[in-house]
């Protein structure tokens, strides 16, 4: 196999080993984790993603760039307690409320997939708190000029995904240093074996979405006007071939968005931060200092 600086990585004692912490907000107890110090930077995962889904080597990097990374799960998910809900408002008011319980402000919110589209609608709700907004692998607001693949929503909904599965959904199963890199970040993930979370119960969570693409993800007509007028800097990070949320949807709205700044790996999917960890976690470095006041 040909090493590349995803092999090469050696996690320092950051993400494998962050302990779990809760924090109780609004009725329910919230789990998150928080490596690194500096800048607030709160992460909203995927669609059957917890707390343990993220690729260590991002966060570690992250970490080192100078930012406090917070993970966490959602209410009724993982390790945290609540009502579960897949709704975009859910989701963010769990991204809202974690964020005031911890006192933070002017924070960068992140959100990758379903929590990407959490961070827009979070946007909305909290603009006050958020000073940056990093999108990676997640759909615009509005109708889609090019609709998701069958093959996501065959995969995504079933009981168990293996390495095989986690190829097609988040890397490129038609590049061989993908599969590499898809090898390479389930080794990482796999890396902490104590006080892990909770997996998303898969019925539950395949009776959240439709089981065919759709022509639009999410109608929220003011998430796309404050889009379309925030001064917020925003940064959308994805691969060339992404099966869930095809990346050729940000590119139509892109002179309709004038902080948006668009970051396109080829050859890569739905997860391009697990392929590339250490440059998906220097490039929002570099986006949040350049674009700061």
């Amino acid at each position: 196999m040909t090493t590349t600086s995803s092999d090469a990585y050696l996690p320092p004692a950051g993400a494998v080993h962050a302990p779990n912490q809760v924090i109780e907000t609004r009725g329910r107890r919230l789990a998150y984790r928080s490596i690194g110090h500096g800048r607030p930077l709160v992460l909203c995962t995927r669609f059957r993603g917890n707390i343990d889904t993220w690729d260590p080597a991002f966060l570690d990097t992250l970490a080192e760039q100078g930012f406090r990374v917070i993970t966490f799960d959602y209410s009724g998910l993982g390790l945290s307690t609540g009502t579960p809900s897949y709704n975009p408002a859910s989701l963010a008011r769990d991204a809202g409320d974690l964020i005031e319980a911890l006192g933070l402000d002017r924070i960068v919110l992140a959100g990758w997939s379903i929590g990407g589209v959490a961070a827009q609608v979070a946007l909305t709700q909290y603009p006050q708190l958020i000073s940056h907004l990093v999108l990676i692998g997640t759909s615009p607001p509005g109708p889609l000029i090019r609709q998701a693949e069958q093959l996501f929503y065959d995969i995504s909904r079933k009981p168990e995904n293996d390495l095989i599965d986690e190829g097609v959904l988040f890397f490129e199963p038609a590049s061989k240093q993908s599969l590499q890199a898809a090898q390479t970040s389930h080794d990482r993930i796999a890396a902490r074996t104590t006080e892990t979370s909770v997996p998303v119960p898969w019925r539950w969570a395949s009776e959240q979405i439709a089981d065919k693409p759709r022509s639009q993800i999410f109608l929220a007509d003011p998430v796309l006007d404050l889009l379309k007028t925030t001064s917020i800097p925003v940064l959308h990070i994805a691969g060339d071939h992404d099966i869930c949320f095809p990346v050729e949807n940000w590119y139509a709205l892109s002179q309709q968005l004038p902080t948006l700044q668009l970051l396109t790996y080829p050859r890569a999917g739905h997860g391009p931060q697990h392929q590339h960890p250490q440059a998906s976690a220097h490039h929002i470095a570099t986006f949040v200092a350049s674009t700061s006041e």
